[in-house]
């Protein structure tokens, strides 16, 4: 299982601040287009920061079972 967080503008369009996936050996951008497509919220998740296990990761890490991935969109304001 592979634990997602989201943040600020995602939460909302995801609903919920995680989700639990049964996946493993899978990129982050595998998790983007098998899992999050549904969501319909691509131009976000094209801005977003993503850590996996609170490292910034590229759209080719691997993500293992175990592993906790979180979608951080970008900061606006003043």
């Amino acid at each position: 299982m592979i634990e997602l967080l989201f943040f600020a503008q995602l939460r909302e369009e995801v609903g919920a601040a995680s989700l639990t996936i049964d996946a493993s050996e899978i990129t982050v951008e595998q998790i983007k287009k098998q899992y999050l497509a549904k969501y319909e919220m691509d131009e976000l998740l094209k801005s977003a920061m993503v850590a996996v296990n609170e490292e910034y990761a590229a759209e080719d890490t691997v993500v293992h079972a175990g592993d906790t991935v979180a979608f951080i969109p970008p900061v606006s304001g003043g």
